[in-house]
């Protein structure tokens, strides 16, 4: 799950500065407020990388999801990014799961054949 879950939030980095960019060009945001948004949540991205596996990193990724979806209130082309990048989130934490099950049953049995 780590690593599905990990490329997502990588991909949703490099969305989330390249929105910052976009965002800069609306003259009712400062630049300062784009980019402490822009980075933090940029930041949350690269942290959330190493802790999806530790209790609540999924849900937090969920809140960045919607974050994510609700940035789209001030670069709308991020309602349907957000959407894509939620999707491709349920999608990582779904086969993930069903990756690290079948590892462990494989395992299980790998352990039962040689004793």
């Amino acid at each position: 799950m780590r690593t599905l879950c990990a490329s997502t939030l990588i991909g949703e980095f490099f969305v989330i500065g390249f929105a910052g960019l976009v965002a800069m060009k609306d003259p009712e945001l400062s630049m300062s407020t784009v980019w402490t948004v822009s980075g933090i949540a940029m930041f949350l991205c690269v942290l959330l990388c190493g802790l999806v596996t530790r209790p609540g990193g999924v849900q937090l990724g969920w809140a960045l999801q919607i974050a994510l979806i609700l940035s789209g209130f001030f670069v709308p082309t991020m309602f349907f990014m957000g959407a894509v990048f939620a999707a491709l989130w349920w999608a990582s934490v779904h086969f993930g799961r069903k990756v690290d099950e079948a590892k462990a049953r494989f395992a299980a049995q790998t352990a039962g054949d040689a004793g």
